[in-house]
């Protein structure tokens, strides 16, 4: 079985070749090529796979399995004639590859485990390994007790201190377990002019993970590439598209929220602020009033945003909205590095400019820092001090991704 137009690197090659452990895993760069190997090398084991047990995918959600197993596997441009026979609805629990039944199984909380149950196993592929659970990695291992199964599985560089790592990668040799490291250039398909693009949209800890390939830790300002010269701005250009006002929600804490647009420019802008500082003003307010506040604020500005994205802990300031029949009212989204890593990108490539007005986000943004402690544990996390208006951003900048993304010339993918 071959890939219709794909030519495969050496390194493509000797991974599918070799991948005959117990465990086989692809790590390294974005679009490095790892994920068309490993789902190459998953399409042969599935054809010879031993019976009398299931053959699962795992990921971390089913939007993700949807986007980073299924939609290349069913593309005939990457797996010619096979694509055919690979059947496949997003949100699914079964999928079918080549005549053999495939479970679709997610783990995203802490209850993923309850869902590997009674699993005979035969095999698994496992999608972007480093965002699942520990433990349910754990006993998707144990649950693969049908002779002769093997698993493989794909990831993204991360902490060095994470339990992927730590645990299985770094013992490697003691444990049974074959591993390839990719980078852009063991994926033959890229163009100089994309890896170009690619190399420009990261910056700080994630090129060096997700460019360079490396397990380095998350140190020092999370927003590297922010430039006050650059990236705040007195005027604004003609906005196409009022995306939302983003609300990080605070009684004691400050609450911060953003309204952003899509300019004519093909860049995102920040464009006003509204902040209310509970100990400053030495005034708490209540849902009511913030709700009226805000209303007032985007009042002044002639705006009615197409959402109103809300830190989704806010629960009564969310109902509260709703009973003053605000329209668009939605919980952020609210992954924190997936948002992160985002805004950085957009930074890096000014594609994300900032009023002059907004005080306390353009304030935050130099500061805003990696959790040292955190870091030395194997997680990366920001400190949680002065972000309410950084917090504010991503929400925003991250829930609306569907509607700006078609719109900003730059390369975000984050995928394998």
């Amino acid at each position: 079985m071959a890939t219709a137009e794909a030519q495969l690197s050496e390194k493509q090659e000797r991974s599918i070749a070799h991948s005959t452990s117990w465990l086989n895993v692809w790590e390294g760069s974005v679009r490095s090529g790892k994920t068309i190997a490993s789902l190459l090398r998953w399409l042969m084991y599935v054809v010879t796979a031993p019976r009398g047990g299931a053959l699962v995918v795992v990921g971390k959600t089913y939007d993700t399995v949807g986007r980073n197993v299924f939609e290349p596997l069913q593309d005939p441009s990457l797996f010619g004639d096979a694509a055919r026979h690979i059947s496949y609805t997003r949100g699914a629990p079964i999928a079918w590859i080549l005549g053999r039944k495939i479970e679709v199984i997610t783990a995203n909380d802490a209850k993923a485990e309850a869902r590997l149950r009674g699993l005979t196993g035969a095999g698994a592929y496992v999608d972007e390994m480093t965002l699942l659970p520990k433990e349910f990695f754990k006993r998707l291992i144990d649950r693969m007790s049908v002779p002769g199964a093997l698993i493989f599985g794909t990831t993204n560089p991360d902490n060095p201190g994470h339990w992927l790592r730590k645990d299985w990668l770094n013992r490697a040799d003691e444990l049974g377990v074959r591993t390839w490291h990719f980078t852009l250039e063991d994926n033959p398909a890229l163009s100089a002019e994309y890896v170009a693009r690619m190399e420009a949209a990261f910056t700080g800890l994630w090129y060096r993970r997700y460019i360079l390939g490396h397990w380095v830790m998350s140190e020092g300002a999370i927003y590297e590439a922010f430039d006050s010269t650059i990236h705040v701005v007195d005027e604004v250009p003609a906005i196409t598209r009022w995306l939302c006002d983003a609300i990080d929600y605070g009684t004691v804490n400050p609450f911060a929220d953003l309204l952003i647009g899509l300019g004519a420019d093909q860049r995102l802008y920040v464009v006003s602020e509204y902040r209310h500082d509970s100990r400053t003003a030495r005034r708490q307010m209540t849902d009511a009033e913030y709700s009226a506040a805000r209303r007032q604020w985007l009042a002044g500005h002639g705006v009615r945003p197409e959402f109103t994205v809300v830190d989704p802990s806010a629960a009564s300031f969310i109902e509260q909205l709703h009973r003053d029949e605000t329209p668009g009212v939605v919980p952020a989204e609210n992954t924190v590095l997936d948002g992160i890593r985002t805004v950085a990108s957009l930074l890096a490539a000014d594609r994300l400019r900032i009023h002059r007005s907004c005080a306390g986000l353009i304030d935050e943004l130099p500061g805003y820092s990696w959790d040292d402690e955190k870091a030395e544990k194997g997680e990366d996390a920001p400190i949680k001090q002065d972000d309410h208006s950084c917090d504010a951003l991503r929400y925003g900048i991250r829930t609306t991704e569907a509607l700006w993304r078609p719109h900003i010339p730059i390369a975000l993918e984050v995928a394998a």
